[in-house]
């Protein structure tokens, strides 16, 4: 060793190197770097139901369920972008404004005006991080996950939404999002098919 390095090695072992199964993957030797372990997996693509109508009005409910499993002891956090800004649009071009809260936190009811549209999302779970989580009335406060509560908008930037600090290899826990899209009376939405892109990151920490 010296001020800057330190150095150790070993010599003579034997049967060193990688192995691997389906389900499981061997480092052997007393130098093998350690590999921690993350997976994701998500449901099927979101249809959003029920239709709406641009003058009528009402919101338009959908969700995806996603899985995270990892053996890493400082667990994992998860995040959300939209590939998009605003992240609904239709195919010719129109689009549903992002949700917006009143404040720095969460709504924890979703809102929209007369006149109004917006599309917003919001997760539960465990393991959701804590400013979606509420104390029954307000979000970021309190330890609770009220169903449907705690709304937030989309950005083209990574937003939190999950954290976890300790493994929870094998079993995994589960997120779900739920997405809203929320019309005020006589939005004057035009009539189309519209959709939004997100990629969901998980990132061992």
């Amino acid at each position: 060793e010296s001020s800057t390095y330190a150095l150790e090695d070993t010599m003579g072992e034997i049967a060193t190197g990688e192995s691997s199964s389906l389900s499981y993957q061997l480092g052997a030797g007393y130098q093998r770097t350690l590999i921690n372990y993350l997976s994701l997996s998500a449901s099927s693509d979101i249809v959003m139901s029920p239709t709406l109508g641009g003058l009528t009005g009402g919101t338009s409910n959908g969700s995806t369920t996603i899985t995270v499993i990892t053996d890493n002891a400082a667990g994992y956090q998860m995040t959300i972008r939209a590939s998009n800004s605003p992240a609904m649009r239709s195919v010719a071009g129109d689009t549903i404004p992002d949700y917006v809260p009143g404040g720095a936190d969460p709504d924890y009811a979703f809102t929209v005006a007369a006149g109004d549209e917006r599309f917003g999302y919001s997760p539960e779970g465990t393991d959701i991080a804590a400013r979606f989580k509420d104390n029954g009335a307000v979000c970021n406060s309190g330890t609770g996950d009220s169903s449907l509560a705690c709304w937030d908008g989309l950005t083209t930037s990574a937003a939190e939404f999950a954290r976890r600090t300790t493994a929870n290899h094998p079993s995994g826990s589960t997120t779900t999002i739920r997405f809203r899209v929320g019309l005020g009376s006589n939005a004057m939405v035009p009539e189309g098919v519209y959709y939004a892109t997100t990629t969901i990151t998980a990132l061992a920490l």
